[in-house]
């Protein structure tokens, strides 16, 4: 599917849709919990529709309810219920739901397999796998890549987990608590890439929490960890208990709006977001600023307005801990009077598609050069009103972040642009191209 978007001023008052990244912890906790848990405003997208199918084939079952605003899920209760089949499990587009999965797998002993799509396919797990299989858990997988089969039991032990994505160690921190009682699992972690993720993941697990996300789910598991993450020490022998918990509003998603606004000179009201949350990716509002946008937050209604009077500013700004704002600040910065770096964001070449050579190469279609590194890129933005003098055609490479950055870049272009693959905002944002007001 294509979309087609005609530069406007961008405003308007937006819900934003609920985060993934918590749905998807709340979805796989709930499931692996003994008794029924009550999950409030789930997102629904292909990405977590993905989780609750990988769900129901762990065992869980399954109620939707309130017309898609509530999720109903009785657990397996750590895999005590015994699967009625074995299954070979499709994970869609979700990496997250992916790593996830496969930690979760080794807890039981029927042999899972794991498949996914094409983008999929070519995101290597190989530094998970190496990891389960020094916990004791079989692996049958030729290179890292989908198809991949697991089977338990968790035998505990020490393990070396370097993580470029984040997501390797929030799959151990959650499926480890619940091995045998008696096993012990110690990971120690050379390198990690987005930490705020797995502090997502801490907020649910951990003892001593302290929050202000309204009735999250505490699980008090206990173990140990160094304050920089480097080590940790759990003890199986845990079980998950049955939650009833809201999920709050997606940071990921509110960059793109904001950035349709900052580009246009357009002024929105985002709904439903946090301040307090664990989401890393509320940085994009401190990336806004500054640029030169205002940025007013409401207590009284939990907005966040997004507008802006000058010219947009350029900057260097470190992604390492918030890599999907990659594509989002880019856009922006194509739009800013000078060089942006984006910088310290190597990883974002391992996510759907590699993003930083993605951006570059479709931003020259909008006469924006840019300078590639490794880890990283500079932007040679060219001020409002010099972007997009020419129509022309997006390759949105099958990556919903790409699409949805282009769409918000659409809005200060000086003529319509048509992005391709656009059916991938669905994987996040469902209703994206009403809300932009594209032409599909």
């Amino acid at each position: 599917m294509n979309a087609r978007i005609t530069p406007r001023r961008f405003s308007g008052l937006i819900k934003i849709p609920a985060s993934k990244s918590h749905t998807i912890r709340q979805l796989l906790i709930a499931s692996l919990a003994d008794g029924i848990s009550e999950i409030k405003n789930p997102l629904d997208s292909l990405d977590t529709r993905s989780c609750l199918s990988v769900c129901r084939a762990f065992g869980a079952e399954i109620e939707n309810r309130d017309q898609g605003t509530g999720i109903r899920i009785e657990g397996n209760n750590g895999f005590k219920k015994p699967l009625r089949e074995p299954p070979r499990i499709n994970v869609g587009n979700s990496g997250t739901t992916l790593f996830f999965a496969l930690a979760i797998a080794g807890l039981q002993s029927e042999w899972l397999e794991f498949t996914g799509d094409e983008q999929i396919q070519k995101r290597s797990a190989a530094p998970l796998l190496d990891a389960l299989a020094g916990l004791g858990i079989q692996c049958k997988n030729d290179n890292g890549f989908i198809p991949i089969s697991i089977k338990g039991p968790w035998k505990g032990g020490k393990v070396i987990l370097p993580c470029p994505t984040s997501q390797y160690l929030s799959a151990l921190l959650i499926a480890s608590p619940l091995a045998p009682a008696g096993t012990t699992t110690e990971i120690e972690v050379p390198l990690l890439n987005e930490k705020p993720y797995v502090e997502m993941t801490l907020s649910y697990i951990k003892n001593n929490l302290v929050t202000n996300i309204k009735d999250v789910c505490h699980q008090h598991i206990p173990f140990e960890y160094s304050p920089d993450y480097s080590n940790f020490v759990i003890p199986g022998g845990s079980s998950y208990k049955a939650f009833s918990a809201s999920v709050p509003g997606d940071f990921s998603s509110a960059a793109f709006p904001a950035a349709a606004a900052a580009i246009s000179g357009g002024q929105v009201t985002l709904l439903g977001l946090d301040p307090q949350d664990t989401q890393g990716d509320k940085y994009f509002f401190e990336i806004l600023k500054s640029m030169g946008c205002e940025i007013q937050y409401s207590e009284k209604d939990g907005s966040f307005t997004v507008s802006r009077s000058g010219s947009l500013r350029s900057g260097t700004f470190d992604l390492n801990e918030t890599p999907d704002l990659f594509p989002a600040a880019a856009a922006v910065a194509a739009f800013a009077e000078g060089d942006t770096a984006l910088v310290n964001v190597t990883h974002a070449r391992i996510k759907e598609t590699d993003r930083i050579a993605v951006m570059a190469k479709e931003l020259t279609k909008l006469g924006v050069s840019c300078t590639e590194h490794s880890d990283g890129l500079v932007i040679h933005g060219k001020g409002s009103g010099s972007v997009g003098n020419k129509s022309c055609i997006i390759d949105g490479h099958g990556d919903h972040r790409i699409v949805m950055a282009f769409a918000a870049a659409a809005h200060g272009c000086q003529n319509s642009i048509e992005i391709t693959n656009a059916e991938s905002a669905a994987v996040t944002y469902p209703g994206f191209w009403e809300l932009f007001g594209a032409e599909v």
